[in-house]
């Protein structure tokens, strides 16, 4: 595995609690976000549940979602 954080793949989804946001539309073309250790956060396809999901640690979640309440991204 070429990744700079496997630590964020020890970690078993299995039971993990999926949410969406509650602005998702009708369409379903959304994602879902678990919460992780430490706050970190894997995210996945709300329409291919069976893809591996991204892994973001605490501080890269944060920056994400400045980056959309900015209106940076």
């Amino acid at each position: 595995m070429n990744d700079r954080k496997p630590e964020l793949h020890t970690y078993d989804l299995s039971g993990a609690a999926w949410r969406k946001s509650s602005a998702s539309g009708a369409e379903h073309n959304c994602v879902e976000v678990a919460d992780l250790a430490d706050g970190s956060v894997a995210i996945r396809d709300s329409k291919d549940t069976h893809r591996t999901p991204l892994r973001f640690s605490a501080p890269e979640w944060a920056a994400f979602r400045q980056g959309l309440v900015s209106g940076d991204i």
